[in-house]
């Protein structure tokens, strides 16, 4: 269950007797202590990109003046915001007295003005650049995403009669903004059939609105940064791309992982979008943390094994086996295994638990495609640098990619407990 939020250079030494080395043990045991020691400035909240949320909004249009939307929105964080913009502290006690007992619609319908004033200034739909006017739809609902309960919100905006030109509708959505303070980037999923213009879109706070008119291109264009955002600012996956980069020796090491990862989780990820599978965040999340700090610990482990801790040296990152060897198939194995489960957790990021939809397939596929390309982009740069420090300095790479082994550990181990806890 997760909770809502209420910082020389040394002067040359003097030789000394040489000194017999510490055991390869202790050195292990000082490299994860580090680790450790760094783990309050390295890990940040349990969850995947802290606190988030993905609002979704089926906007269709029933008659040629009317835009209906039906909005989805978490119900704990629809509350905390509401009250707090609409100046309704009573709102808030007794919304989140009831949270999860099943009693949510007695505090939205008590509060329905509430609800209403928050959403209808953070929601804007436009016709021609003229302002549609609002007015709600029934009353308000409640339904669970991923064990989550979400308020269900019905409006239909009244726009100006609409002439003989294709009508541009505009879309604006500023939903938990970052300015609120309780969340950090919000993605307003948005599936339309505007005036028979169908489509979807991904509404962030960098990117809050669409247009009916904007090119198709720009709209994939939003998922494609979006998919890249949510790899290079999600610490999770980039640590456990980290994790696979340090532990391989070779070019074809890495690309074997990289490339058993990508089909994994893009297996998983369509499946979720085609509605077939799915997975409670509660199990994907803590295994995700899992597999960032098997996989890092899995090349301590092999270090370990081969003893190149204790010889100081590690075998050639280009030069190694030609043939994959029994331990290097089961590690792809793993990686693929792992790989699955993240494909849920990137199919999470957008909130994929509905029934397949042809309009947002596409979307989704771009959404992915920006994932692999960030990926591809930090194998390209962090990988040359790794085998360049081995070359130039074995026994400097060899401990550099230890300790930023048995830091990923930690921090895996670290994210593993809270996830499973449901702290933080």
């Amino acid at each position: 269950m997760r909770h809502r939020p209420s910082p020389s250079s040394a002067p040359t030494p003097t030789p000394v007797p040489a000194r017999r080395r510490l055991p390869v043990a202790a050195r292990t045991a000082a490299a994860l202590a580090t680790a450790a020691a760094l783990l309050p400035a390295l890990a940040p909240p349990a969850t995947a990109h802290g606190f988030t949320s993905t609002v979704y909004a089926d906007v269709t249009t029933p008659a040629p003046d009317v835009v209906r939307t039906e909005l989805g929105l978490e119900y704990d964080l629809l509350v905390v915001s509401a009250a707090e913009h609409e100046h309704d502290p009573a709102f808030f006690d007794e919304g989140m007295a009831v949270w999860e007992t099943g009693e949510e619609p007695t505090a939205l319908a008590a509060h329905a003005a509430t609800v209403l004033g928050y959403v209808t200034a953070r929601l804007e739909v436009t016709a021609d650049g003229a302002p549609c006017v609002p007015e709600p739809v029934g009353d308000l609902g409640i339904t669970q995403r991923d064990g989550v309960p979400y308020a269900v919100v019905v409006l239909d905006h009244t726009c100006p009669a609409p002439g003989e030109e294709p009508v541009d509708h505009e879309v604006r959505s500023t939903l938990f903004s970052d300015d609120e303070g309780y969340v950090t980037g919000t993605t307003t999923v948005v599936d339309y059939d505007l005036a028979g213009v169908t489509g979807s879109a991904a509404l962030t706070q960098r990117t809050p609105s669409f247009s009916t008119i904007e090119p198709w291109y720009e709209r994939m264009g939003h998922f494609f940064v979006l998919g890249a955002e949510h790899l290079l600012l999600g610490p999770d996956h980039l640590l456990f791309l980290l994790a696979l980069i340090v532990g391989s020796r070779r070019l074809r090491d890495v690309v074997l992982a990289a490339t058993s990862f990508t089909l994994a989780h893009s297996v998983t990820f369509l499946l979720a979008a085609l509605g077939v599978v799915s997975a409670p965040a509660a199990v994907v999340e803590p295994v995700i943390a899992l597999s960032i700090a098997v996989v890092a610990a899995w090349h301590v482990w092999t270090l370990r094994r081969q003893g190149a801790l204790g010889a100081g040296r590690v075998a050639d990152p280009v030069l190694g086996p030609r043939r994959l060897s029994r331990a290097d198939w089961f590690r792809l194995a793993v990686v693929f295994a792992f790989g699955l489960v993240h494909g849920l957790g990137f199919a999470g990021a957008l909130g994929i638990d509905e029934p397949f939809s042809w309009t947002l397939l596409w979307s989704l596929l771009v959404f992915n495609v920006g994932i692999e390309v960030v990926q591809l982009a930090v194998v390209a740069v962090v990988f040359p640098l790794l085998v360049l420090l081995r070359r130039r300095a074995p026994r400097a790479g060899l401990w550099t990619g230890l300790v930023c082994a048995a830091g990923v550990t930690v921090v895996g181990l670290f994210w593993f407990g809270q996830r499973l806890l449901g702290v933080g």
